[in-house]
């Protein structure tokens, strides 16, 4: 059967394999400035690893609390929460004994409406004192609206590793469908794919927390397990459209196969990914602070992932095939 009674061609044949260079400059500077971003994360002191870790992964308290204001809220200085904190721990005996306040971290979110504070494990009565205690800098607060949330450090140990685990059998289980499903050549270029998406991802995450502070938590984690199966599905489209090709019409050169196959599936992706795009769009915006970040990982990686599928990876295989 021939190759026009199977496929149809499409209207704009992309000249993909010819534009490789820049395909590859793109994502190696992208690249680069992920690693910096990581490695540079993982040096600092205060952080320690690649990613700053959140509550989920560290343990301890964490204590938001929302600000009663009638139009705007004065603005809390970090340094008196800080103060009123340590004085706390003075002048309590429990608090100087058990709580060492170094590494607290305070937040003031929403133009100074609403406190998040990050302490070491504290217990119930503990938090309340905190609580007790920013009441005359900071206060007053919304009734009902205090949220004290804490999780120990075995159990955040504990998630970390379970995060990590599920991570490491993804990525295992992609690359043994891979490579079933393909030869090696298209099994070996997926993968790179994949860790091109991710590495980027965690890159763009790592700055965040150098410069805003931003913290990942477990939602994290399954928002690139999310990512991995998204990008890997949109890369296993084009592939298996460039083998259909090969078995199809033998009268095109490789590199026209490429060029064909990405034309073909392009509208596919573009279409897969702006309407993947529209909820996380919903949710960033209409979502609340609970899924922001959640939604602009999966966003990021939408688009991260669209751009190796169609871009990276083809032109990466042009020159298995050149060679």
């Amino acid at each position: 059967m021939s190759y026009s009674s199977r496929l149809s061609k499409p209207n704009l044949i992309i000249n993909l394999c010819r534009n490789r260079y820049r395909i590859w400059i793109v994502s190696t500077l992208a690249i680069v400035i992920s690693l910096i971003g990581l490695i540079t994360s993982w040096l600092n002191p205060s952080i320690g690893f690649p990613l700053r870790p959140g509550l989920d992964f560290t343990g301890g308290t964490q204590i938001k609390l929302e600000r009663l204001c009638d139009n705007q809220c004065t603005k809390v200085s970090t340094v008196q929460v800080s103060d009123s904190l340590e004085k706390l721990s003075i002048g309590k005996e429990e608090f100087s004994k058990k709580i060492n306040f170094s590494g607290v971290r305070i937040q003031a979110l929403d133009s100074s409406k609403t406190l998040v504070i990050r302490l070491p494990f504290l217990s119930a009565k503990q938090a309340k004192d905190v609580i007790t205690t920013l009441e005359p800098i900071a206060g007053p607060f919304e009734p009902g609206s205090q949220s004290i949330d804490t999780i120990g450090p075995s159990l955040g140990s504990r998630l970390l590793r379970s995060s990590l685990f599920s991570l490491l059998a993804a990525f295992s289980g992609i690359a043994i469908y891979i490579s079933y499903r393909f030869d090696r050549r298209f099994s070996l270029l997926a993968i790179v794919a994949l860790f091109h998406d991710l590495i980027i991802v965690c890159g763009v995450f790592s700055w965040l927390g150098l410069i805003n502070n931003l913290e990942i938590n477990s939602l994290f984690a399954v928002a690139l397990l999310t990512i991995s199966g998204y990008s890997v599905n949109d890369t296993v489209v084009v592939f298996d459209r460039i083998r259909e090709l090969n078995t199809l019409d033998e009268s095109l050169t490789p590199t026209q196969r490429i060029d064909l196959a990405v034309s073909a599936t392009l509208s596919r992706t573009l279409y897969t990914s702006g309407t993947t795009l529209l909820p996380l769009a919903a949710l960033i915006f209409f979502g609340g602070s609970t899924l922001y970040w959640f939604a602009i990982a999966l966003a990021i990686g939408v688009i991260v992932g669209s751009w190796s599928s169609i871009a990276l990876a083809p032109s990466l295989l042009s020159i298995k095939i050149e060679h």
